[in-house]
């Protein structure tokens, strides 16, 4: 009889599909679609596994940074997902024949996708695959294939405390514009104080759209840190524990931290400073690793190299080169290999999958692992890197 180590996890992804053949394949032929009962129709509609979205409009802020609103296209979506402020979208781009996936976070409010809008504000990132396409490729019209909302950045009363503290730098800002909008639409129960580090004010995004929030709502507040300029009423210098203390309310708080890879690991040498348990700092998406033999656990006796990476996806096995400087994810993908993922930050799971062979490194701070996935030897190839040849079992991209 075979113990629970021997399972292979996989084999249950083949369930929905078996158990929708043997309805189809069922003599009862005039029994109800599921999409009758609302339950379904109404987790359908909060989660679809695809939407089909129309730029309707950009709005440039500089020649790096664009906001897309997006529509649904009328066809094959009919209305958008709702979501909880924070959320982002999964965005798939095709850069030359090479198809890949980004999160981008959601910059409009929950209210707004029941009207019908979807906002992405998008930073052109140095060396970005994706955001330097986007920005010199899109223009109005164009459909965007994109994941429902996602993410777990999002304000919740049962687990957050009501007096929030936002620490954002550069486009790390959109989810908090998301969360403020809320805030004054009445759609969250909460107060924030963002503090919203930027090299000068001219850089800073929302700055006039957090003004207008600010006369709405008196549970907003928003304190601009400048490291290269120095103005009235303005931080100066680099977001610390310090700064973060003048704007600490009276009694508990949550922390909330949005910016790029560098603040984190500043942030990660102040936040102790500040006493929060462990359940009141809450960090968005860590993003892709670059030079993981940067990293401080990284095995130094590993040399770079090159080696051979098996996959076997929907009944198929491919063999294609991986190397040491890219996670196993990006070498899919340069191969032609379309692999479910989109938060590539180690966290949201789609990209699960069982490793078969051989060793990988993968940074502890981006371990989102279960510790049954680490026993039973399954990773996220999105955070992994091949120290030997490597064999993987992935499931597949169809929606």
């Amino acid at each position: 009889m075979p113990n629970i180590r021997s399972l292979n996890k996989m084999d249950f992804v083949k369930t929905v599909p078996n158990r929708e053949a043997k309805i189809e394949e069922a003599s009862n032929k005039d029994a109800p679609s599921v999409d009758t009962y609302i339950a379904n129709r109404l987790a359908k509609a909060l989660h679809p596994s695809v939407q089909y979205l129309k730029i309707k409009k950009i709005i440039p802020f500089d020649a790096n940074t664009k906001t897309y609103i997006l529509v649904p296209d009328g066809e094959k979506t009919k209305e958008l997902a709702y979501f909880k402020a924070g959320s982002y979208l999964s965005v798939e781009v095709d850069v030359k024949g090479l198809q890949i996936t980004r999160p981008y976070s959601l910059s409009s409010s929950p209210k707004e996708s029941t009207e019908g809008v979807y906002s992405l504000s998008i930073k052109r990132a140095s060396g970005g695959l994706s955001s330097n396409y986007i920005l010199d490729n899109w223009k109005v019209g164009d459909i965007v294939k994109t994941s429902a909302p996602l993410g777990t950045f999002t304000y919740s009363p049962i687990r957050d405390q009501k007096e929030v503290i936002g620490v954002a730098g550069g486009s790390g800002i959109t989810p908090f514009y998301s969360l403020a909008k809320a805030i004054a639409d009445g759609d969250e129960d909460c107060s924030l104080t963002l503090i919203y580090g930027t090299k000068i004010l001219k850089e800073a995004l929302f700055e006039k759209e957090f003004k207008e929030i600010m006369e709405r709502t008196p549970k907003f507040r928003l304190v601009n840190v400048l490291s290269d300029e120095k103005l009235p009423g303005m931080e100066t210098g680099f977001i610390n524990a310090g700064i973060i203390k003048k704007y600490i309310p009276e009694g508990e708080y949550s922390l909330f931290i949005c910016g790029p890879q560098a603040m984190y690991k500043y942030l990660d040498g102040e936040t102790p400073k500040l006493g929060l348990r462990r359940k009141d700092i809450r960090k968005e998406l860590f993003g892709e690793v670059h030079s993981p033999d940067k990293c401080p656990d990284y095995p130094k006796e590993k040399k770079a190299g090159e080696f051979d990476l098996t996959v076997h996806i929907d009944g198929v096995t491919k063999i294609i080169k991986c190397n040491t400087e890219e996670s196993l994810l990006v070498a899919m993908e340069s191969s032609g290999i379309m692999v479910p993922a989109h938060c590539r930050s180690g966290l949201c799971g789609w990209c699960h999958s069982r490793l078969i062979k051989g060793e990988v490194y993968i940074p502890s701070e981006v371990d989102g692992r279960r510790m049954t996935d680490k026993i039973y030897g399954y990773i996220h190839p999105c955070v992994s890197f091949p120290l030997s040849d490597i064999e993987l079992e992935v499931p597949s991209f169809k929606h």
